[in-house]
């Protein structure tokens, strides 16, 4: 899939306030500090469309993206380590959870993971929590350019091995890099085929 174009569309904390139209959603989060901004502009061949910080944490709102202008690409606050206050950051966590329990639009979403480090519980336990509320997810491996090929493998199965000792089937993953456009194609053909397969859906 190629992506022409790329535009912001509205920011908020209430699913109430999110776009009405209907059409297939797709939420980016992860870790506040796993390289979301970065991997989003990439997707998008836009360099700020959204805003990277050194500052973990700074996105504090679910912001839509309309790409195409046929399907929305929603940036998620990151969860854990983000330096913020104890009341805003189980404010903005509320709002995670509202979004993805009342969000009838989203298809999928991708849970972004540093593939450098070993399974973190704050990543599995997100990942369990999107299971048991039957939400279709996917991971993205970021950073793929700070390891080598055998690095690479090894890690990914590693955390396949890991998720395989509570999941009988391991979700769709990619590995990415926002510096060099590793695993571009394969994340934006996916989001393209379950496009694809809504719109035949509806077409029978």
């Amino acid at each position: 899939m190629k992506i022409k174009s790329a535009e912001f569309v509205v920011s908020n904390s209430e699913v109430s306030k999110c776009p009405k139209d209907n059409l297939p959603e797709y939420a980016f989060i992860g870790r506040s500090n796993v390289g979301k901004s970065s991997l989003i502009n990439m997707l998008t061949d836009r360099k700020s469309l959204a805003k990277t910080s050194g500052r973990p944490g700074k996105t504090q709102l679910i912001n839509h993206f309309i790409i195409n202008k046929n399907w929305y690409l929603v940036d998620l606050p990151g969860y854990g380590y983000a330096r913020v206050s104890k009341s805003s950051k189980k404010k903005f966590q509320q709002f995670i959870t509202n979004y993805f329990e009342q969000r009838q639009q989203l298809l999928s979403a991708f849970v972004l993971v540093d593939i450098r480090h070993k399974p973190q519980p704050i990543d599995l336990e997100f990942m369990q929590y999107l299971g048991e509320s039957e939400m279709p997810f996917a991971i993205i491996f970021t950073k793929a350019d700070k390891l080598k090929p055998k690095a690479i493998e090894r890690q990914v199965q590693e955390y396949c091995d890991v998720l395989l000792q509570t999941w009988e089937e391991l979700p769709p993953y990619f590995v990415t890099s926002s510096s060099n456009s590793i695993g571009k194609d394969d994340v934006l053909g996916f989001i393209g085929k379950t496009n694809d397969e809504i719109e035949e859906l509806k077409n029978n």
